[in-house]
């Protein structure tokens, strides 16, 4: 018996299996990119900025028509920042509803992508706190301003290399 080889190369290991929704996504001519599944098994999906409205309307055509959660985080210092979204199918008596996760990894010095408030309007205010948190500019999106934050906030205070001021002076306190 030949002994098999339980060490995939490194070009084997960065193969990730499309899922349902990337078989779909392909099959109807969307550009995406699978990711390894979640730590629950759920499906991400990759896409450019400039595909997200396209993509994530064909995702609402296809039944994905509650977004359950859209936030962003930092990859480090000098790398990427993402925004994400996690979508899911709802419906009557649906008790185990299909979801699928959208990424979308964006450059730290112009980080700007689409709203998707006009594909789900609950987005609206968690693409607000990504703006307030991280600085990512969702363009098209009807009131994009601080939401946490002091309106005169200096800064992105979840990015990784955001360094705290010694002081901020209230200016409504007096």
């Amino acid at each position: 018996m030949a002994e098999e080889n339980q060490n995939p190369t490194p070009e084997e290991a960065a193969i990730v299996e499309a899922g349902a929704v990337s078989q779909l996504l392909t099959e109807n001519g969307f550009s995406h990119e699978s990711l390894e599944r979640d730590h629950s098994g759920i499906e991400i999906i990759k896409v450019d900025a400039d595909l997200l409205i396209p993509l994530c309307t064909a995702l609402y055509a296809f039944g994905f028509n509650y977004l359950q959660c859209q936030g962003a985080y930092d990859l480090g210092p000098g790398k990427e920042l993402v925004s994400f979204y996690h979508l899911l199918k709802v419906g009557d008596n649906v008790t185990d509803p299909e979801e699928v996760r959208v990424k979308v990894f964006l450059p730290r010095e112009n980080p700007v992508v689409p709203s998707v408030y006009w594909i789900w309007k609950g987005a609206d205010w968690q693409e607000r706190e990504s703006y307030d948190m991280y600085g990512i500019v969702y363009e098209g999106h009807p009131n994009l301003k601080r939401i946490l934050m002091p309106e005169d906030w200096i800064g992105w205070p979840l990015r990784k290399d955001y360094v705290s001021p010694d002081f901020y002076e209230l200016q409504d306190a007096y």
